[in-house]
């Protein structure tokens, strides 16, 4: 029985051209993270599945996770999520550390998921968090950090918009105004995080199962129906949450000077589904109508730390899947063509007495830091350009019969046409109009 070609189901192969896709966008994602300071880091691609336990939610570990039991009897898992090991890491480190701690990486997740567009089972995902800012300010960094990368790929506020919440509006709305329970606040999150996603009639017959007073539910409509920073601010004052009211009005006045108005807008619908989220909470969502889908997520968090019993440490952060990345950069037609590769020079000779010569010619090239591919047989001239098209070079060396009498190139730009004929030995000269 013939082997299957094809990769497990929801993983990629990633053929040359792919590659230089995944490259590129991996080198936006890193130079946007060290435009702000941030240090890359890294962990094991396998945890114990007690780490997880701690941190996430059940369908994670139920449904999601690709766990075993290795040769020591140790239940572990493939990483799922990054932000485990980031939390393990900082609680190792965070005390010797001067603040913040401006961390990011771009790990290989896998969970096992029904693969359909913008989803897959493997994927990489850019993870940018800092921990220990003073008041809001870290918020409003992360928020300059995504922004400034979904720029930096060509976006502007015409292609995404950040959908924006606070933990703590959804908290004092709940268990404040609303008097919620515990039991009752716990459902009434899930509840508005399926607020969009289903029929109106569906929604009511929700909250009616929560067990809410009549005061409580009209509040909770309420809330829905908020869709701006100003109003938000309106209905927590008039409902005597002062407090709560101040200080997202002071996260607001941040947002504004940091030039990010335009991106932001409030939904009371994000919450996210993770208990560890004490602050903003926000969602980056496609405008193009054939892709209106969230793109990446984040928020702020205190109590991350908490599962190895350390004590609250502000951070914030947000997480970008390449996959989505790739869907929103192709549908807004922002991703650059990739199609061939990119080098300098195609190093070629027409006559099998020319391959010593155009070795050492590429060797020296390469080491003045040029990309070069050399055709390593006897090439007729016939092949040479639609063979240099396909390299992506910019540049093509000839050696016929005449050259090699004379110890001699031909160089050719390809792009201006213009050819000259340059000895062997003048490596200068070469480089000079390589480099030009």
């Amino acid at each position: 029985m013939a082997l299957n070609k094809q990769p497990y189901r929801g993983t990629r192969d990633f053929f040359p051209k792919d590659k230089r896709v995944r490259d590129y966008l991996f080198t936006v994602m890193t130079k946007t993270a060290e435009s702000f300071g941030y240090e890359s880091y890294d962990g094991p691609l396998l945890e114990e599945v007690e780490l997880y336990k701690a941190k996430s939610g059940e369908e994670l570990i139920n449904e999601q996770i690709y766990s075993f039991t290795d040769r020591g009897e140790r239940f572990v898992a493939i990483r799922p999520e990054m932000t485990p090991t980031l939390a393990r890491m900082v609680a190792q480190v965070h005390r010797e550390q001067s603040k913040p701690l401006r961390w990011f990486s771009i790990p290989n997740l896998m969970r096992y998921e029904k693969p359909q567009r913008g989803r897959v089972r493997e994927h990489w995902q850019l993870n940018c968090d800092v921990f220990g800012t003073p008041g809001r300010l870290g918020e409003v960094e992360i928020l300059q950090v995504a922004v400034e990368l979904f720029q930096n790929y060509g976006a502007s506020s015409s292609h995404f918009e950040i959908l924006l919440n606070d933990r703590a509006i959804v908290d004092a709305v709940f268990k404040n105004m609303m008097k919620a329970t515990d039991a009752q606040t716990y459902r009434l999150y899930k509840i508005v995080d399926k607020a969009k996603k289903i029929t109106h009639e569906a929604l009511h017959k929700m909250v009616s199962e929560v067990g809410l007073d009549t005061i409580a539910e009209n509040i909770f409509y309420h809330y829905l129906q908020l869709s701006t920073f100003e109003g938000v601010k309106s209905f927590l004052e008039k409902n005597d949450q002062t407090e709560i009211a101040t200080a997202f009005s002071s996260f607001v006045e941040f947002t504004e000077k940091a030039n990010l108005t335009e991106y932001l807008k409030y939904d009371p619908t994000i919450v996210r589904g993770l208990d560890y989220y004490t602050g903003i909470v926000f969602e980056i969502f496609d405008k193009h109508p054939d892709n209106r889908r969230a793109l990446c997520g984040g928020g702020a968090y205190a109590n991350l730390l908490q599962i190895f019993n350390e004590d609250p440490l502000s951070g914030v952060g947000f997480g970008l899947g390449d996959v989505t990345l790739r869907d929103f950069l192709e549908v807004h037609k922002l991703l650059p063509n990739l199609e061939i590769p990119v080098n300098d020079v195609f190093v070629t000779f027409q006559e099998d007495d020319g391959l010593d010569a155009t070795l050492k010619l590429a060797q020296s090239l390469r080491k003045n830091g040029l990309k070069i591919v050399t055709s390593l047989e006897a090439l007729k001239f016939k092949k040479v350009f639609p063979t240099a098209e396909k390299k992506g070079v910019k540049f093509v060396t000839l050696m016929g019969s005449d050259e090699l009498a004379k110890n001699q190139i031909q160089l050719k730009n390809l792009e201006t046409k213009e050819q000259h004929s340059l000895d062997l030995a003048d490596l200068e000269a070469i480089l000079k109009i390589i480099k030009a």
